[in-house]
């Protein structure tokens, strides 16, 4: 609660020093120290509901979609038969909910260690938790360590939907997390995980394409616009173990009809070519990487 003050929010962080993003809070609907975080959900005056953990926003009615849809369909619409998926945290089911949209998917995997995300998004966040109730979502409250510790050779597509490398996430973005990854995959398997902002994060960013590159014979970063997170960015880390992979070219191109039929808000065929083209001073930074 010491984020609000004169009704509105402001989301202070040392990942972003010198600035933070503020919304006009209308009501604070929930709030409580999980076993794991401070959970907080609030109104907000033009965000809607407001999802927040340990001080950062996690999602908003208004923008979450962008998010969502990129983390779950930028590896999917890469992968040529994704029967089997598996998500690491996103306990506010709004990844889930886009994954659940491939028909071809048979059985989604959801590792979420926090319980209490998961309660408050049920009531507070129904769109985006819609998911928990379809029969192919099975949900463990688990560690995502030590559940794929147990489960080698055995997914499609590995999904990582964590809140940034600070408190419990901290140790989804260390190359020990990225080894684990590799064993849980199918061959020709893909993972895509939150990959942090070019505007704020490049060595971090750098650090994990330089490690996932001796991992992963194919390997990319992309990233998408969302007013609510740091810098009103974020990207997503892809690593793959077909050898001739390309990213920027997905293998099952969406039809306008089809991105319609499968309601999609922000994800398109040309948003996924050009989420992989980076501005002049990040593919610099990261062209080595």
């Amino acid at each position: 609660m010491d984020h609000l003050k004169d009704g509105w929010f402001s989301e202070l962080s040392e990942l972003w020093p010198g600035q933070c993003m503020s919304l006009q809070v209308e009501k604070v609907l929930f709030h409580e120290k999980s076993k794991y975080q401070d959970v907080l959900v609030f109104k907000s005056k033009t965000y809607g509901n407001v999802l927040v953990l340990d001080g950062v926003i996690q999602a908003t009615e208004r923008d979450e979609f962008s998010y969502q849809e990129m983390l779950a369909h930028l590896p999917l619409c890469c992968h040529p038969n994704p029967k089997k998926v598996l998500i690491i945290g996103g306990g506010d089911g709004g990844v889930a909910r886009e994954v659940l949209k491939h028909p071809q998917v048979e059985r989604v995997d959801m590792c979420e260690i926090d319980e209490k995300v998961i309660e408050v998004s049920k009531e507070y966040l129904p769109e985006m938790s819609s998911s928990f109730a379809n029969p192919r979502l099975n949900l463990h409250i688990h560690d995502g360590f030590d559940f794929m510790g147990k489960h080698h050779g055995e997914f499609d597509v590995i999904i990582t939907d964590s809140s940034d490398p600070i408190g419990p996430a901290s140790s989804l973005f260390e190359k020990s997390y990225y080894e684990l990854m590799k064993k849980a995959l199918r061959p020709g398997g893909i993972l895509c995980s939150q990959g942090e902002c070019v505007w704020l994060h490049l060595d971090l960013i750098r650090n994990m394409l330089d490690f996932c590159k001796t991992i992963y014979p194919s390997v990319s970063y992309s990233y998408t616009t969302i007013p609510t997170y740091p810098s009103g960015q974020i990207g997503f880390v892809l690593c793959s173990l077909n050898p001739d992979m390309n990213f920027e070219d997905p293998m099952n191109a969406l039809s306008q009809e089809q991105g319609e039929k499968l309601k999609l808000k922000y994800y398109n065929t040309a948003i996924h070519k050009a989420a992989f083209v980076l501005p002049e001073f990040a593919r610099k930074a990261l062209r080595d990487a």
